[in-house]
């Protein structure tokens, strides 16, 4: 199988990249070129996405920093401009599939709901960003190109994401819960996330899917369970206002006290197997 992906460079990307690889499949970045792929202007050349059995789309802006109003705007355009000018790409070359990558934030800030595919879309920035997101792939699933929208978990690995920033203050003995610790994390290692995007490149699944592990937990769940696995303590609080502070309200409320629980049955539906689905596994393993 040939598989064009943007965002190759990326966490996710190169893992999935050199999975691909590894398994025996031909796995193409498409780099950022004038004319030809500019995801922020909307640009996409379809001759660049032709001849490929499979397209996955993951090159967005970083949600990582403070969200001054142009990095919002940076945030929203790269995920709205860039997925509707591949997908109206797609939509003339007609691929096998297009797996266009999206994220749990779609849902909002949801505390105890179990949240499956068919959950509306909640509120807040994080959420109007995953709508416009997924909404730009229309054009390929119009022309009738099975179209996947692989709603991302925090991803967890050693090496990069956001979990070598969580153990930094456990690695110094102050680390513990953000803010009550009582809302939910779904999360899922970086070996299943890429395996999981090769399952829905050879499945037959469509539409949302939550990329998730079975086994969500209560931040305070998650802090002891890496303090467990770093033998260092996990019993200082990082208050909402501090994380405020240091973060911004909006990037603290929305990326790090924000609560969702995921529900993966369409997944494990589809056949797929988890090699790391409880979290004190993952996490040896990880780390």
């Amino acid at each position: 199988m040939r598989v064009l992906i943007t965002g190759a460079s990326g966490f996710i990307g190169s893992a999935l990249s050199g999975h691909l690889s590894a398994a025996g499949h031909e796995a193409v970045g498409l780099s950022r070129t004038p004319g030809v792929w500019e995801p922020e202007a909307g640009v996409c050349d379809p001759e660049a996405v032709d001849g490929y059995d499979a397209v996955v789309h993951l090159a967005a802006e970083s949600l990582g920093g403070r969200w001054t109003e142009r990095k919002k705007r940076r945030i929203m355009e790269s995920r709205r401009k860039g997925t509707a000018a591949l997908a109206a790409a797609v939509a003339q070359v007609k691929p096998r599939v297009f797996v266009s990558g999206s994220a749990m934030g779609v849902y909002g800030d949801r505390g105890d709901d179990i949240l499956d595919e068919s959950e509306p879309t909640g509120s807040g920035f994080l959420a109007e960003v995953a709508h416009a997101w997924e909404e730009a792939t229309t054009p390929a699933s119009t022309a009738g190109v099975r179209t996947v929208l692989a709603r991302t978990s925090l991803v967890f690995d050693g090496d990069g994401g956001s979990l070598p920033r969580m153990v930094l203050p456990f690695r110094f003995g102050v680390g513990g819960p953000l803010g009550n610790g009582r809302h939910w994390w779904s999360w899922i290692t970086l070996e299943d996330e890429v395996r999981a995007l090769t399952h829905l490149l050879e499945s037959d699944s469509e539409g949302p899917v939550n990329l998730a592990t079975p086994n969500p937990v209560r931040n305070r769940e998650f802090a002891k369970a890496l303090g467990h696995a770093l033998k260092r303590p996990a019993m200082f609080p990082a208050p909402r206002f501090g994380l405020a502070l240091v973060l911004g309200a909006e990037v603290a409320d929305e990326m790090l006290l924000v609560s969702q629980r995921l529900d993966v049955g369409k997944l494990a539906g589809s056949g797929f197997e988890w090699r790391h689905p409880a979290l004190a596994e993952a996490l040896d393993a990880v780390l």
